[in-house]
C-alpha cells in the first residue's frame, strides 16, 4: 500500500449532467423489468464476451427480498450464456457466506442452482495489479478469477450502508476481492480494532481501485449490467433485515463503459422527484458514495458524460428525466 495517500472531498455533492466534460458513452435502457427486458439488454453488449464467461452477480443472504429475480437469470443462462459460471467471494463480516461451506448453502437456499457457481476464493488468493492507484499497487482477489477470459457484471443497483450505493462499481471493487484479504485491505486500516473503520472517500477510493484492477484484468471482455429494482437504501448483504423499499422501480441498464453505467444510474435516481428519491439521495451523499463516480473518471475508468439508448424506441436517446418520468410508487 502507498503511504501518506490523502482521500479526496466531495463525495456528497452531486454532479449536474451539464456541468461534466468529457466524451460520451453509450448507456442502454429499458424500463422493462422483465426476464425479456434483461436479455434484450444484454443483447446489446453481449458480443463483448468471449471464452469462459463468469456472471458476477450478487446472490444474497439467505432468503434476502431484494435480489435480481433468479428466474431471470436462469433465462439468461439458458438462452445466452450456457456454459458460464455465477462467480463470488466469501465474506469479510461472519455470517451465512463467510465460510466456503456455509456460502454454498445459503447459494443453494436462494436457488441460484441452475448453474455452477464459483465461490472465487475457496483455494486462496490472487494479487491483481492496481494501475494509477494512490491506496494501492495491487488487490487480493478470489484465486480462480484469472480462469475466466470474459466477465459480466449484472448488479442490483440499490443504497449501501458503507458505500452510499452499491453499482457496478462495488460488485466487482468488494465482489472480487476475496473474503479475507482484499476485502480487509479495502475495509480496515492495519493494526485496528474496528473492522469497519475506513469510510467515506476513503472507503470509496479503496473500493474503486479494487474495481479497476478488475475492469483492467478483463479489458474488452467485461460489460456491465445495472437492473434498478426493489433498491432499497441498505445492501443485500443485509438480507431481510434491510430497510424496507421506498423507491420506485426504474428499469435495467447496459453498458461497456463501468463509470458511465453507474453515473447513468445515479442519475436516474436524481432525476426522480424529491418525495421519489429522497432517501436513497440521503443515503447516496451521507456516506459520501458519490465519490466513486469522481474517483473513477480521476483514474480513467470511462466517461461520466453518456448517450442514454432506449432499446424500446430503437435507441433513440433519452433523457434521465424522461426516463423517470412515468415511474409509479413502489409495490412490494
Amino acid at each position: 500500500m502507498k503511504k501518506q495517500a490523502v482521500a479526496g472531498t466531495d463525495g456528497d455533492k452531486y454532479i449536474p449532467y451539464e456541468n461534466r466534460e468529457g466524451q460520451e458513452s453509450v448507456v442502454y435502457f429499458t424500463a422493462n423489468l422483465s426476464a425479456e427486458g434483461l436479455l434484450r439488454i444484454f443483447d446489446k453488449v453481449g458480443a463483448h464476451l468471449t471464452g469462459k464467461v463468469g456472471i458476477k452477480l450478487h446472490t444474497g443472504e439467505k432468503d434476502g427480498p431484494n435480489i435480481i429475480p433468479r428466474p431471470w437469470v436462469k433465462k439468461l443462462v439458458d438462452e445466452r450464456l450456457s456454459s458460464a459460471a455465477i462467480v463470488e467471494t466469501n465474506t469479510y463480516y461472519e455470517g451465512d457466506r463467510y465460510t466456503t461451506p456455509q456460502h454454498r448453502e445459503t447459494i443453494a437456499v436462494n436457488g441460484w442452482t441452475f448453474c455452477p457457481v464459483d465461490i472465487l476464493d475457496e483455494d486462496g488468493i490472487v494479487m491483481l495489479p492496481v494501475n494509477g492507484g494512490k491506496w494501492f499497487t495491487e488487490m487480493a482477489m478470489g484465486g480462480h478469477l484469472p480462469g475466466y477470459d470474459s466477465l459480466l457484471v449484472l448488479t442490483h443497483f440499490k443504497g449501501h450502508t458503507k458505500g452510499g450505493f452499491g453499482g457496478s462499481c462495488k460488485n466487482i471493487g468488494i465482489g472480487c476481492a476475496d473474503g479475507r484479504v482484499g476485502k480487509a485491505m479495502i475495509h480496515t486500516t492495519p493494526g485496528s480494532d474496528d473492522m469497519w473503520d475506513i469510510s467515506n472517500e476513503e472507503f470509496m477510493e479503496r473500493m474503486t481501485e479494487s474495481a479497476k484492477a478488475v475492469a483492467d484484468h478483463f479489458g474488452k471482455h467485461i460489460v456491465y449490467i445495472n437492473v434498478l429494482r426493489n433498491m432499497s437504501v441498505s445492501c443485500d448483504c443485509e438480507g431481510c433485515a434491510a430497510e424496507p423499499v421506498v423507491t420506485p422501480n426504474v428499469g435495467i441498464l447496459a453498458s461497456t463503459d463501468l463509470l458511465a453505467v453507474d453515473q447513468a444510474s445515479v442519475d436516474l435516481i436524481y432525476a426522480m422527484q424529491e418525495h421519489q428519491h429522497a432517501d436513497l439521495v440521503e443515503r447516496m451523499e451521507s456516506r459520501h458514495g458519490l465519490r466513486q463516480l469522481s474517483y473513477m473518471k480521476e483514474l480513467g475508468m470511462g466517461n461520466d458524460r453518456y448517450r442514454l439508448l432506449d432499446i424500446e424506441n430503437d435507441d433513440s436517446r433519452i433523457w434521465p428525466a424522461a426516463a423517470v418520468r412515468n415511474v409509479v410508487p413502489f409495490q412490494p
